[in-house]
């Protein structure tokens, strides 16, 4: 064996990826083609007349619904991680959670109106058992971490947006054009076959989560109390399920939006209090915290934004955009354009991944809270561009699809900006012992940005009037919360704060 060959044996980075990793790639592929299929459908199915299919709602209703479902996907992610930890680990949450998906979708696909409140319920519980846990998979696959792990986490965030880019092409088409509940079995056949996938090729996993990581520190895997913890809060949450089908416990999709809004505010303020006041921080620690809740709430209010691509966008596509296709005497379904944020994630990536090397080899080290601020501006300039678009719009107006088309280009710049390196930041900010904790307070953040999002379109929704004004309203908020924090990224930089953009030579810039 030549010495080359030693060295390269000898370095993960230039081994080729486990197989497993594709076992992940095409299971999340196919359930995220199940998720953003369906997802595309769901405001449009509720807000159809019940002749036509829907289910009659009032679109200011049908966002706020919309939103709460967003909203619970994310923070039943945060017992899902714990179950898996604890009880099933996570090959076992990964294929109970997507029988639960699939179940759901199966579930929507009944015409009846007590269906699609199951069905909806079933995919949260099942989305927060597999969604977090596909991920720790992917990282127990590459134990030596490093380039090799990031490298692996990039193939399988592309598997992500392969399957949101075809899931809303298929299922709107089905759905919009054929009947809502085909759209809604397209989905779980694209769930079935995640499961199918993963079940034939799970031994190449190995013991890659495999095991309920708590095992490995001694406690019973078969402890009786956890289980008693999950299934006191299955019979709670199925308790209240009923009761509110039955109409005993009120249902005001609206009222509760806010409500939930606040409950999740105020715990995650107390908790932060917790940390800051009993924490025992350190002077950079307390520093590094600090740049981490302005973090936060800027990650809430970039997806109160850009969660709209769901509720007010996606409406905007069906009733004032411009769709036919004159010479094939054909409409574009408004789902469609749901598949344009992933399609810009797989083209535009690699190059916003150059832009960041290329500055850093110049000496400009664009540091975390300069990312987010750009995210911020961008995402805010998208709503420019919608704003313009409905201006003096009126109810049997259309205008060009490339309102959207644009909205949804900046809206993506945005996005590359803002969510790939905020759960980096999570683990580069928050002390050691708290990581886990903040890991959840950004998937709690990104659930409260979620609940804001649907408020605001269910303003904007209300009358053909008030979609400039919530428009004009979102860019000001974004772009001059951007703007403060652009103006904060190089102080906060210079106290330490951020490890990426304050190097101890002091010779590197910041943007």
């Amino acid at each position: 064996m030549t010495t080359a060959t030693v060295a390269a044996a000898a370095d993960p980075a230039s081994q080729p990826h486990p197989p497993g990793l594709y076992t992940l790639f095409f299971t999340e592929m196919w359930e995220r083609f199940s998720y953003y299929g369906m997802r595309a459908l769901l405001v449009l199915f509720m807000v159809d007349a019940i002749e036509k299919g829907g289910l009659g709602l009032t679109e200011k209703n049908a966002t706020a619904i919309y939103g709460l479902y967003t909203a619970l996907v994310y923070v039943v992610a945060l017992p899902g991680g714990w179950i898996a930890d604890r009880l099933l680990g996570a090959q076992k949450s990964v294929w109970y959670g997507g029988l639960l998906i699939a179940a759901g979708h199966f579930t929507l696909a009944v015409p009846r109106r007590e269906a699609f409140v199951i069905g909806l319920l079933l995919i949260v519980l099942g989305t927060g058992l597999l969604k977090p846990n596909i991920s720790v998979i992917v990282g127990h696959l590459y134990p030596e971490g490093g380039s090799r792990r990031d490298a692996g986490f990039t193939i399988f965030y592309m598997g992500i947006n392969i399957g949101a880019a075809l899931g809303p092409l298929i299922c709107s088409a089905l759905g919009e054009q054929v009947n809502w509940h085909m759209g809604f079995a397209a989905a779980g056949v694209g769930m079935v076959l995640a499961l199918i996938i993963f079940q034939c090729t799970k031994h190449r996993l190995g013991d890659a989560g495999l095991y309920p990581s708590r095992a490995a520190s001694g406690e019973s895997r078969r402890s009786v109390m956890p289980w008693g913890f999950v299934i006191g809060g299955l019979i709670t949450f199925v308790s209240v399920t009923g009761l509110t089908m039955q109409g005993t416990i009120p249902f005001e999709p609206v009222v509760l939006s806010k409500y939930t809004t606040y409950l999740i505010f105020g715990v995650g303020g107390l908790f932060l209090l917790r940390v800051f006041a009993l924490g025992g921080l350190s002077g950079i620690e307390f520093k590094r915290m600090g740049v981490l809740v302005m973090l936060l709430l800027a990650c809430a209010l970039f997806w109160s934004g850009f969660e709209q691509a769901g509720s007010s966008l996606n409406i905007f596509a069906k009733e004032y955009t411009v769709r036919a296709v004159s010479a094939l005497k054909w409409e574009i379904p408004a789902g469609w354009f749901q598949s344009l944020n992933p399609v810009f994630i797989i083209v535009l990536a690699p190059v916003m991944a150059s832009l960041w090397v290329g500055l850093s080899r110049r000496g400009t080290i664009v540091s975390i809270p300069a990312k987010f601020a750009w995210g911020l501006i961008l995402m805010g300039l998208g709503f420019l561009v919608m704003y313009f678009g409905s201006r003096g719009l009126g109810p049997s107006q259309r205008v060009w699809p490339t309102w959207l088309i644009a909205t949804y280009l900046v809206h993506t710049l945005g996005e590359l900006c803002l969510s790939p390196v905020g759960l980096s930041a999570v683990t580069k900010l928050a002390p050691q012992r708290f990581v886990g904790q903040m890991m959840g307070m950004w998937f709690l953040s990104t659930s409260l940005g979620n609940l804001l999002a649907a408020l605001m379109a269910s303003e904007a929704v209300a009358t053909i009037d008030q979609f400039p004004t919530v428009f004009l309203r979102i860019t000001a908020m974004a772009v001059g919360a951007g703007a403060i924090l652009l103006v904060l990224a190089w102080p906060l930089s210079s106290w330490g704060a951020d490890p990426d953009a304050a190097p101890a030579d002091g010779k590197s810039g910041h943007a």
